[in-house]
């Protein structure tokens, strides 16, 4: 039983948990759905973005590990494959987050390359409450977005974020109403899906290996093979006209 859904409208993808009763928790089989998802968003020409969110009332209730399927290693990295999916992809991707979003739901929305919540999002690491350790990467991906204290405060001390909290630490971009929730995010979906998907891959890919880079002439140098490309492409070309041409109008 399929447990995602897909609506497509205007390049952006909206791609659905759909498991409410279960509060979209995360199954082998969804994982598989998501993987698969992706696979065919990458391969389409009428994509551009993903928004990712979950059907009322959570986002993500984290992992069900009770029914895995293999050994312990190998049933946790086929869950993480769902998380490390989103990361691979070239297509950039936004988490809207309502409701709660806990342990590896948590994780889902780290993923994606932006995050904003509705007013009702809560954000929950809760793995030691569960006696369980962090994984899928947990732990760096929260340090990588809101520093040490961050982490330490939501692992370490059950620190459950609202939206303002969200916000104010820099895990979410944006804090809106519940109801305004899904416009906001394919709003800002639709404005990444009309880059180039070409010119997008190599966007992300740069903002990728900044993270291992030290200092401003090494981002130079790594910025500027890709910029000198792109003044070749015809997209380029057509944008600048396009531009010119609406700065000549009165």
């Amino acid at each position: 039983m399929n447990k995602l859904r897909l609506d497509l409208d205007d390049r952006v993808a909206t791609l659905t948990l759909d498991d409410p009763q279960r509060r979209n928790a995360l199954t082998p089989p969804m994982v598989d759905e998501l993987v698969a998802s992706f696979d065919e968003l990458e391969a389409r020409d009428d994509v551009g973005a993903v928004v990712l969110t979950g059907a009322p009332p959570a986002f993500c209730a984290g992992a069900d590990l009770s029914h895995l399927e293999d050994t312990a290693r190998a049933g946790l990295r086929r869950i993480y494959e769902g998380f490390l999916r989103i990361t691979r992809s070239t297509l950039p991707t936004l988490a809207a987050v309502g409701g709660a979003a806990v342990g590896a739901g948590v994780n889902l929305a780290m993923a994606c390359d932006l995050r904003i919540c509705g007013r009702t999002a809560r954000f929950d690491s809760r793995f030691l409450e569960l006696g369980l350790h962090p994984g899928g990467g947990h732990t760096w991906m929260l340090r990588q977005i809101g520093g040490t204290q961050l982490a330490a405060a939501m692992v370490l001390f059950a620190q459950v974020l609202d939206a303002e909290a969200a916000e104010r630490h820099g895990l979410v971009w944006r804090a809106v109403d519940d109801a305004e929730l899904l416009a906001t995010g394919r709003e800002l979906a639709a404005r990444a899906a009309s880059v180039p998907r070409e010119l997008m891959r190599e966007a992300k890919s740069t903002l990728s290996d900044m993270a291992a880079i030290s200092n401003h002439p090494l981002a130079v140098e790594r910025e500027l093979g890709v910029q000198a490309w792109s003044l070749t492409q015809p997209s380029f070309a057509e944008r600048l006209r396009a531009l010119r041409e609406k700065l000549r109008k009165p």
